[in-house]
């Protein structure tokens, strides 16, 4: 038996139960009018209208009506996967696949995989994206007085750009803090590595009490006044750790650059700008749950799913930048 072995990826209406499970884990939400574990009918055995493809209609599993407005709904009603017309069974081995993939899972293979076209292989790779991403205000990095490290990262080619020699102007720039007490991440697209774009994300994810830990770039040096410590080491002349204090390095920020770039270069091999920020989401929302932080890939595939409500995608916004 194997994790894709389980009735929720093969059977449709186990599947509605498990996303239910989930979603509706303190009570049954009408998505209509906001009603919380009120009075719901479940409208079993009731059936689209007949079509070519399915004669005598298709089973409508999941299918609610609320008491109150009296409007009906699924599970799947106010969230990324609303209207969505692929089978749930198959989406949910979709997410199944995605946090599972330490450097992430091409819509190609997905299309392979999961036997459906590549349009929607692609389109379903980009709701779990935005899934993943994380609204919540989480307290700032560092709060107990540990350190932060802050780096950033140059990947792809920015659209018209002129590709000079030795220079980053023409890639897009990713900022990224991790707290070593937490295990925690935050990623950013940022227009450039200047002062003006970095000093804002910083001061306001970091608490003042926290050690600073960035390399030489100048850029750090005024903002890491403003904090408990500033520790830097200098990449240019070859020290990743600095000899006196072991605790001062931008490792495990590097580390997470590099699983990060592998995953960009090796399985997805380009990405638009304006698709940029749910990339990114995707390999924070991993790096956040990994095994380290003693998370496995069925918890971590709850979690996603658990993310769901209250966002939508079309296929025209996928397009649209963040």
């Amino acid at each position: 038996m194997s994790v894709l072995s389980s009735p929720h990826f093969h059977d449709e209406a186990k599947a509605f139960e498990y996303l239910e499970s989930i979603v509706w884990a303190d009570g049954v939400v009408c998505p209509h009018c906001g009603t919380v574990d009120g009075r719901v009918y479940d409208l079993s055995g009731v059936r689209s209208k007949p079509s070519k493809k399915h004669p005598k209609g298709k089973v409508r599993h999941g299918l609610k009506k609320c008491g109150e407005c009296r409007k009906q709904f699924t599970v799947k009603v106010g969230t990324v996967f609303e209207h969505a017309r692929i089978p749930l069974t198959k989406m949910l081995q979709a997410v199944h696949l995605i946090v599972s993939s330490k450097k992430g899972i091409s819509a190609h293979q997905l299309h392979r995989v999961l036997e459906i076209s590549y349009k929607s292989a692609w389109f379903l790779a980009h709701r779990i994206r935005e899934a993943m991403r994380s609204g919540d205000l989480a307290r700032p990095f560092g709060s107990n007085g540990g350190a932060v490290e802050v780096d950033e990262t140059y990947i792809g080619q920015k659209k018209g750009a002129e590709v000079k020699r030795g220079g980053w102007n023409h890639k897009h720039t990713v900022l990224a803090l991790v707290d070593r007490e937490s295990g925690q991440s935050k990623w950013f697209h940022v227009a450039s590595a200047k002062f003006d774009q970095i000093q804002p994300i910083v001061l306001d994810n970091i608490h003042r009490e926290a050690r600073l830990m960035t390399d030489e770039a100048r850029v750090y040096k005024p903002i890491g006044k403003r904090f408990a410590e500033h520790g830097t080491t200098l990449h240019g002349a070859g020290t990743y750790v600095d000899p006196i204090d072991r605790t001062i390095h931008t490792n495990t920020v590097e580390g997470a650059f590099s699983i990060f770039k592998r995953g960009m270069r090796g399985v997805y091999q380009h990405c638009g700008e304006q698709h940029l920020h749910r990339y990114l989401a995707e390999f924070e929302f991993r790096y956040n749950t990994r095994e380290a932080n003693g998370i496995n890939d069925r918890a971590r595939a709850g979690k996603a799913l658990a993310n769901i409500v209250g966002k939508r995608l079309t296929y025209g916004g996928s397009n649209a930048s963040a």
